[in-house]
């Protein structure tokens, strides 16, 4: 019998089969995928051992454009982060229940976004020990620590969402897998934590999983607040705006349910989950896309159409520039190919079919980089104080290839640790939460059982 025959027996139903053969069975293209992810993270490790070792004076950054595209980076590895709230906490809480099979999707996305983030405010301080500094001289005052305390907290949470909803399913790979390596059935078997499906477990892993949900939440909407605090606590045109924090919360959640829909299209595809992950949840998906983008374009109205009334100094130089100037192509690349365009397309049924919505969500996610850009870089090039006499390279930013190399290689590590959670654990619910109505029955007919006894 051949080998791969032997390891399809070991399940009990076709529902089993579907969604843990990506456990067992590894293609071509899986290892080929890894390779590239391993070659583009080598090529950025490299160009951060030059930036260790020389300094931060192989990036562009100067002290005018002191933030680059790391803070860029920073700042949507943080906004795709929020996927993990959106349907872990506000989907999940409103019992939507087609949004089960993308639950764990998003919170997979959601640890893996905020593990990136923290990894690469580390890199942009140039010296990685000046992080332990935070801690040691921390300072209440200073949004900056607020961030990292809320950023820890957000990961904490997210790590015990993902783990709680998979927990069960955990039990069900140790107890089914047999025709895996030794190393990974002792860690299902360390992870499963001696689940055995009791009642009383199923009663306490809901509760436990109510709390997290709702805690989420406002940690959620306080990690993007924080975010924009230190943009709003610097002086430079286009940040000393209360609009900030809802701002990037509603941006946040729109780049959030873009990024959900390009994985739930290549993993549907790659996994043979088409059962699972059907046209139905497309379509979902992308009314729920027009819905946050509409919220975004009310904000982004907000933050750009007040200075632009005004036009005055720095801040008129810095809409000018935005509008008409240099970064003007990418500027209107961001409302009109990646927040206007699609929300008119998705108004109609047939783009929301899987290839016209992915196509539609590359869009989105590109504009929402490109925000993220034009958010950090051109705020810096227009400050109110400006230094004279500076050098020509003050007054532009063009990232250097090590920068560029380290912003592909944090983008490679996002979809290795995506990509390496996907091979470990079920990707969609194989036991099913029941209702506490249910559990507190069953435990109740357990006792009488064993009162009858």
């Amino acid at each position: 019998m051949k080998n791969h025959e032997k390891k399809l027996q070991i399940f009990n139903s076709e529902k089993e089969k579907d969604l843990l053969s990506h456990l067992i069975n590894t293609s071509l293209k899986y290892k080929m995928w890894i390779a590239l992810l391993a070659f583009i993270i080598l090529v950025g490790t490299y160009a951060y051992y030059r930036q260790l070792r020389y300094g931060l004076v192989v990036t562009a950054m100067r002290d005018y454009t002191s933030w680059g595209i790391y803070i860029s980076n920073f700042v949507f590895f943080v906004a795709i982060s929020l996927v993990g709230s959106l349907f872990s906490s506000i989907l999940k809480l409103n019992k939507n229940e087609w949004s089960t099979p993308l639950i764990r999707i998003s919170e997979i996305i959601a640890v893996a976004a905020i593990i990136c983030a923290a990894v690469i405010i580390i890199v942009d301080m140039g010296r990685p020990d000046r992080f332990f500094y935070v801690l040691k001289y921390l300072r209440i005052q200073s949004p900056i620590i607020w961030d990292v305390i809320i950023i820890s907290t957000y990961l904490v949470i997210s790590v015990l969402l993902l783990y709680i909803s998979i927990l069960p399913d955990l039990a069900l790979c140790r107890d089914r897998l047999t025709d895996i390596p030794n190393w990974k059935k002792k860690l299902y078997k360390i992870i499963a934590i001696r689940w055995n499906n009791h009642p009383k477990q199923w009663l306490m892993l809901k509760k436990i999983s109510k709390i997290l949900s709702i805690a989420v939440l406002p940690v959620a909407f306080a990690i993007h607040t924080v975010t924009s605090w230190l943009f709003a606590t610097t002086w430079r045109p286009g940040w000393d705006s209360t609009n900030l924090g809802p701002y990037f919360v509603s941006g946040a959640f729109m780049a959030g349910a873009a990024i959900i829909i390009i994985a739930m299209f290549f993993i549907r595809n790659q996994l043979n989950l088409k059962t699972y992950i059907n046209e139905d949840h497309f379509d979902k998906m992308g009314k729920l896309l027009v819905l946050l983008s509409l919220v975004y374009l009310y904000f982004n109205i907000n933050e750009y159409l007040g200075p632009a009334f005004k036009m005055v100094g720095v801040e008129g130089e810095h809409i000018t520039e935005l509008f008409v100037g240099k970064y003007a192509p990418m500027y209107w690349f961001v409302q009109i190919g990646g927040l206007i365009l699609p929300i008119i397309l998705l108004i109609f049924k047939p783009f929301r079919k899987p290839i016209p919505i992915l196509i539609i969500s590359l869009f989105v996610i590109l504009g929402a980089w490109f925000k993220r850009f034009l958010i950090v870089i051109p705020s810096l090039q227009h400050p109110y104080l400006p230094i004279q006499g500076v050098d020509e390279s003050y007054l532009h930013y063009n990232p250097t290839w090590e920068e560029w190399a380290i912003t592909l290689s944090s983008f490679a590590w996002l979809l290795l640790i995506i990509t390496v959670l996907i091979k470990l654990f079920p990707l969609i619910p194989i036991e099913k939460f029941e209702t506490e109505n249910q559990i507190e029955s069953n435990i109740l007919y357990n006792e009488n059982e064993k009162s009858l006894i």
